[in-house]
């Protein structure tokens, strides 16, 4: 078949399935469909090398991937613009000025559940600089090793896990300002 007419069947074909894997992963319709866009133009590069040793599918996903990897190597590159010194005190212990950490024992799978509760998780992940969004994602949404993360995104695992730390802190103060009490 010829390659510009196999590329349309499989734009057809699979397009939503990678936009829905691309926007989960992105959590942004633009950069969704922009890397959607550069899996079928790498496709399209690629077709004569494909072996068809799997499915389209799986081939155009593993594209994705990649092109979402790089898509956060780039944002990664930035400088984060976020202070985390009202998370300590003098003596660079964290704050809990209201208990929250002590009174917390909601059941976590069925706060996950909770469709209000993931709207607010969203905004709050929304908030968090892009370096610092790329390593959440990669490491929660799609669950790669650290040492992988760390190679991808050329950051050494001692930054990783400080920038990880420093997510989560981040996250749980907005999440206990917008979800927890204060601004709700």
């Amino acid at each position: 078949m010829h390659t510009t007419k196999k590329l349309e069947e499989w734009i057809d074909m699979y397009g939503q399935k990678l936009f829905d894997r691309a926007f989960y992963l992105l959590s942004n319709r633009e950069d969704a469909e922009d890397a959607v866009q550069e899996v079928y133009v790498a496709a399209y590069s690629a077709m004569d090398g494909f072996q068809e040793k799997s499915a389209p599918l799986t081939w155009l996903m593993g594209i994705l991937h990649h092109k979402i990897t790089d898509l956060y190597r780039k944002k990664y590159k930035g400088n984060p613009q976020v202070s985390l010194d009202h998370f300590f005190d003098n003596h660079e212990f964290w704050k809990d000025p209201d208990g929250v950490l002590l009174q917390w024992d909601m059941n976590e799978t069925s706060l996950l559940d909770n469709e209000a509760f993931n709207a607010y998780l969203k905004k709050c992940m929304e908030e968090l600089p892009d370096r610092w969004l790329t390593l959440v994602k990669l490491t929660y949404l799609q669950e790669k090793k650290s040492t992988e993360i760390c190679q991808e995104t050329n950051v050494s695992p001692t930054n990783y896990w400080k920038i990880l730390q420093r997510s989560r802190l981040q996250l749980r103060e907005c999440l206990q300002f917008n979800w927890f009490g204060k601004g709700k």
